[in-house]
């Protein structure tokens, strides 16, 4: 059964036409108070880095999403064309500071996490190297696209999301065992 689709009269720029999210400090900090305790359903009880960095990562990928409907709009109004990037692997590395850099909200998050009795680099800390690739490949990816963002180019990369990534190797009576990297244990 398809799902059921709503008209095009029931689906108004009213629904998605939202004020642009505020960049400064207090902005910031309520938007986390907000995705802690709402989305993340923590409380002062709650003392984990994982929870504490999720509710920054949902403030920078707001944040982030704003900018890519933005593009998507300018790309589909020029009619031009776009380029897809299929790879396997994606070594992207972690993301938190480079998300904070290419929004310009390094110093503001340092600043409104401080006034949350935060410190970034625990937050960062919390964060897991994705498990998406293991060199080479993976590496090429991530810099190709990378390239083309700095270049403005409307290319979207594409790939698996590895339910366990790279392995674990320990060395156990001697020999090698391999054990998988549960890299999405936190969601």
């Amino acid at each position: 059964m398809s799902p059921k689709m709503l008209s095009k009269s029931t689906l108004n720029d009213s629904i998605t036409e939202l004020p642009p999210l505020g960049m400064d400090v207090l902005s910031l900090v309520d938007d986390y108070r907000h995705y802690y305790t709402h989305n993340l359903g923590r409380d002062r009880h709650c003392r984990s880095a994982h929870y504490a960095y999720q509710a920054l990562t949902l403030i920078l990928r707001d944040r982030i999403m704003e900018r890519w409907k933005e593009s998507r709009y300018v790309y589909e109004e020029r009619d031009g064309k776009q380029a897809y990037y299929l790879s396997l692997e994606f070594l992207m590395g972690r993301t938190l500071g480079n998300a904070m850099l290419n929004l310009g909200l390094t110093e503001t998050s340092t600043l409104s996490l401080q006034c949350l009795g935060l410190e970034l680099e625990e937050l960062a800390d919390a964060e897991q190297d994705a498990g998406l690739g293991n060199g080479g490949l993976g590496r090429l990816a991530a810099c190709f696209l990378d390239s083309c963002a700095t270049l403005a180019l409307p290319v979207t990369g594409y790939g698996l999301r590895y339910e366990y990534g790279m392995f674990r190797q320990q060395i156990v009576d001697g020999r090698q065992v391999e054990e998988p990297d549960h890299w999405l244990r936190n969601g």
